[in-house]
């Protein structure tokens, strides 16, 4: 019987397996997960926690009512990886595969910013954690006076959107607590604007103008100052904070050092459009796990799991890989006060105005926040639960469509 390894059960790594489980004969194939955590994380809900939107259990149930029967879980702790051999080294045993896909996800490094694990959970914050959404939750909860500021330390990062989404719903937060006049809000970014893309972030970047929250761009942190409670960047150019809310360096799983596949970060050398691993046979990767130049997001993986699915499957036939994948990606951005914009883009296009996801329909407006976006963010996580784990068919198309979308220029012209 043929082996198909997959490392992880994240959103990525179950929704490949469900639809692999589908296509493929039980009898000839075995299809294995492994993962070293029982508990499925929704991850965009971590934000949620510190504004008391959702609860920690609203985002936490168990890996295994996700994956489907004739799928073998395995709870382990993955360590190595010989793509030669075609074998994986786990803590409890060694496995070996025909076919490998990489679901591992990527987490935050602090102690690669000098000084900012000294002050980690007292005035630093995160909530790209469980844990560090419950802490900041706390921090915030009387939080009533000074600067709060949420510096990106670099690039590539999980969910882009999310600085923006929590600097607006801090706005938010803290004028319903009466306090907003108290509060000063600042972003503080590597990048040029409010976001990557040039059109999204001029209207972000006039949204948090509107709403009294700083932009400050082009700041590459060296590290940061806790007793004066300074972030400096390689310039020298120092901000001062009394509650940092940081989005420390993104890594790739550890286990990928020195596995001659990923990138100085750990990420895997990933081709971009067929999602297959640069420097193996028999290896694809999909979420936050690749390297492609594209959102690290549920929404993406949902896009990259058709796509690696299809290209096992044409591989297992003979057939040359598909360059299918075209960096789509959709996110939703909660603005505060019951509102979202929502974008849509892929490689070549960037977010342009429009409806979603029927042309001229919607029923969500691009690049204009309303309440009826708030509430199909809100939604997603019973369809992420409901329907997009479990490898159901959803009304999205995997590629970009330009169709009732106001303006046609790609991110080149």
């Amino acid at each position: 019987m043929k082996k198909i390894l997959i490392l992880g059960s994240g959103a990525g790594g179950t929704m490949v397996a469900n639809n692999l489980r589908k296509k493929l004969s039980p009898k000839q194939w075995e299809v294995t997960i492994i993962d070293n955590d029982e508990i499925h994380h929704y991850q965009p809900g971590w934000l949620f926690i510190p504004f008391d939107v959702y609860t920690p259990e609203d985002c936490q149930k168990p890996k295994r009512d996700f994956i489907p029967e004739g799928v073998n879980f395995i709870l382990d702790e993955v360590v190595g990886l010989d793509k030669e051999n075609r074998t994986v080294e786990g803590k409890k045993d060694k496995y070996d595969y025909d076919w490998l896909i990489i679901a591992s996800g990527c987490g935050i490094e602090p102690e690669e910013v000098e000084g900012m694990k000294e002050d980690y959970y007292k005035n630093i914050h995160d909530f790209y954690t469980l844990e560090g959404a419950i802490a900041l939750r706390e921090k915030m909860k009387y939080f009533d006076k000074g600067r709060v500021v949420l510096n990106i330390a670099e690039l590539p990062y999980k969910c882009p959107v999310a600085p923006i989404e929590y600097i607006f719903m801090a706005d938010w937060f803290f004028a319903e607590k009466g306090v907003r006049q108290d509060v000063e809000i600042e972003l503080v970014t590597p990048m040029a604007g409010a976001f990557s893309k040039p059109i999204a972030s001029s209207i972000l970047g006039e949204i948090a103008i509107e709403k009294n929250i700083r932009v400050t761009p082009n700041f590459d942190i060296a590290q940061v100052n806790v007793e004066e409670k300074t972030i400096e960047s390689h310039k020298g150019e120092k901000v001062d904070y009394d509650l940092l809310v940081a989005i420390p360096p993104n890594f790739g799983a550890n286990f990928l050092e020195g596995s001659g596949l990923e990138d100085p970060l750990r990420f895997v050398e990933t081709d971009h459009f067929t999602l297959r691993a640069k420097n193996a046979d028999n290896i694809y990767v999909v979420g936050d796990a690749t390297n492609v130049p594209a959102s690290k997001a549920g929404a993406v993986a949902h896009y990259q799991s058709e796509t690696v699915v299809e290209n096992i499957i044409r591989e297992i036939d003979g057939q040359e890989p598909k360059g299918a994948f075209d960096g789509h990606a959709t996110c939703f951005i909660c603005s505060g006060y019951e509102k979202a914009f929502l974008i849509d883009f892929n490689y070549e296009y960037e977010p342009l105005p429009g409806k979603f996801p029927f042309p001229g329909i919607g029923p969500f407006s691009l690049l204009g926040d309303s309440y009826l976006n708030y509430w199909g963010k809100m939604m997603f996580k019973w369809v992420y639960w409901n329907m997009m784990l479990k490898g159901v068919e959803l009304p999205l198309e995997d590629q970009l469509t330009l169709a009732g979308k106001l303006r046609h220029s790609p991110v080149t012209a």
